[in-house]
C-alpha cells in the first residue's frame, strides 16, 4: 500500500498546508514533501507521531485497514480479564463443566 496517500489526504482533511504542519511538527519540509510523495519511507517514530496527531491507528495510517480507530469493544475490563485467567488455569475437564454452567446461567437469564 502507498501509504504517503493517506497521509496527505489526513493532512488535507485537517486544512493543513504541508508548511503548518511541518511548523506543528517541528520538521523540515522537504523531509516530510519526501514521504508524502512516496520519496522515502516514513519511519516508524514518525508514522506514530503521525497516527497520534491525526487520532487515527496505525493500521490506518499504512492503509492496512479503513477504519480511522481501532475496535474498542475488544478492550476488556480487569474483571474480564480476571475471568481469562481463572478459565486458562482449569483443567479441560473443569473446563468443560464450566461451559455447561454458562450455558444453563444463559438459558436461566432468558428466562427472568
Amino acid at each position: 500500500m502507498q501509504h504517503y496517500t493517506r497521509i496527505r489526504d489526513l493532512r488535507e482533511d485537517s486544512d493543513l498546508t504541508q508548511e503548518q504542519l511541518c511548523k506543528k511538527l517541528y520538521m523540515n519540509k522537504t523531509t516530510y514533501t519526501n514521504y508524502e510523495q512516496g520519496k522515502h519511507t516514513v519511519p516508524l517514530d514518525f508514522a506514530v507521531t503521525l497516527a497520534e496527531f491525526y487520532d487515527v491507528s496505525l493500521d490506518y495510517l499504512t492503509g492496512r485497514t479503513n477504519r480511522k480507530q481501532p475496535d474498542r469493544c475488544m478492550e476488556l475490563s480487569k474483571e474480564e480479564l480476571k475471568l481469562i485467567q481463572q478459565y486458562r488455569s482449569l483443567s479441560e475437564r473443569s473446563k468443560g463443566r464450566h461451559d455447561i454452567l454458562i450455558a444453563q446461567l444463559l438459558e436461566q437469564q432468558k428466562d427472568e
